[in-house]
């Protein structure tokens, strides 16, 4: 295969075992991620207890903790640091409805809307919204910025930020820093506590159902979050919190969570416990290995990331992909492949023999 120098194949069979057999060119990580055998058979459990009459609540607030616990070890963050919400807007919502009148947020230029629109919402007591490219995050940290909103991996196109200078130039400022890792936890190693406050939806890369996401805080962030969600689930005594007129907010980030969907965090346990096994260091590699092979086949330089974005301005290779069977999304005007630890140099393969086929195997 000219161009691609190969990812050790010793070793795939290990890397799948998990997830069963997945179909061949399935590329779509960065959209949605497939569920392992664990996760598949928890939820198949949880649904024939549910229609048995023997689910509980109590038993569902047993894989919330689970979850919740796993992932706090995954980020690197205690427990009592972690919320749980449903999507990444709500949690970043959350963030933005607590900002002072007349704050200023820091914003990448193209982000995912998650991490930018709750913040527009807010112009009305004068909050306001820069929005600067990538590469120039860091510099554009000033006195006045209250926050900086970003993404650790752009959802768009699979750019890594500069996370490290974009903590320095804000710790520097006074800024608080909110960073999106939805497009990273669970393939690329997260440090949670790098950042004030960090967001993660989990049916990506994590590769759990939809309706699980994380919201991490410092203590000190926390501290400038109005708990605007709270309900039962939010109280120091959960079970002792479900009537009003009064109630006692949990001590810990607790507080912030919303009611779970329960059948969701069924599969969200059994999924994050799973990527509790894996090396993040050793999946960063592999994947960027095979995404880097695929550029290679395509005579395109390295980009060292698990996402590939591929200009196809006449839909040719959209169609030529789609009649392979590979499995894409088309984001920002661009086809967009996600490379994920189940992945092999055979999904490398399918992709540049559908473009050779076509005559399209060249791109800018």
């Amino acid at each position: 295969m000219d161009g691609f120098d190969g990812v050790i194949e010793l070793g795939d069979a290990a890397w799948a075992q998990p997830w069963g057999r997945v179909r061949p060119g399935y590329l779509d990580a960065a959209t949605m991620g497939m569920p392992t055998l664990a996760t598949r058979d928890a939820m198949r459990l949880a649904v024939d207890e549910w229609a048995a009459g023997e689910a509980s609540a109590v038993g569902y607030g047993e894989s919330v903790e689970r979850a919740r616990a796993a992932y706090a070890r995954l980020v690197g963050v205690p427990r009592s640091e972690v919320a749980v919400g449903a999507t990444t807007s709500e949690l970043v919502g959350l963030v933005a409805a607590s900002l002072p009148d007349g704050s200023e947020v820091l914003c990448v230029d193209g982000d995912f809307s998650s991490v930018v629109y709750p913040f527009l919402q807010h112009a009305h007591r004068g909050v306001t919204v820069r929005h600067v490219p990538l590469e120039a995050l860091a510099d554009a940290i000033a006195p006045t910025t209250a926050l900086v909103a970003f993404s650790l991996i752009q959802s768009a196109d699979g750019r890594l930020a500069d996370a490290e200078a974009i903590a320095d130039a804000a710790h520097a400022n006074g800024a608080v820093t909110l960073c999106d890792t939805t497009q990273a936890v669970g393939v690329h190693p997260v440090d949670a506590a790098a950042w004030d406050l960090t967001v993660c939806h989990s049916y990506k890369w994590l590769c759990a159902p939809r309706g699980a996401a994380f919201l991490t805080a410092s203590r000190e962030a926390a501290e400038r979050i109005v708990p605007l969600h709270a309900g039962w689930c939010a109280g120091e005594d959960v079970w002792g919190s479900t009537y009003g007129p009064a109630m006692a907010l949990a001590g810990s980030a607790r507080r912030f969570d919303t009611s779970p969907a329960w059948l969701s965090w069924v599969g969200a346990a059994a999924a994050i416990e799973h990527f509790e096994t894996i090396d993040p260091v050793a999946a960063w590699a592999r994947t960027t290995a095979l995404a880097d092979g695929l550029l290679g086949r395509l005579g395109l330089a390295p980009r060292g990331q698990a996402i590939v974005a591929l200009e196809d301005p006449d839909g040719a290779r959209a169609e030529a992909l789609a009649a392979a069977g590979v499995k894409f999304a088309r984001r920002a005007g661009r086809l967009r492949l996600g490379f994920h630890v189940w992945n092999t140099a055979a999904d490398v393969e399918l992709v540049g023999e559908a473009f050779a086929a076509t005559g399209c195997l060249q791109v800018a």
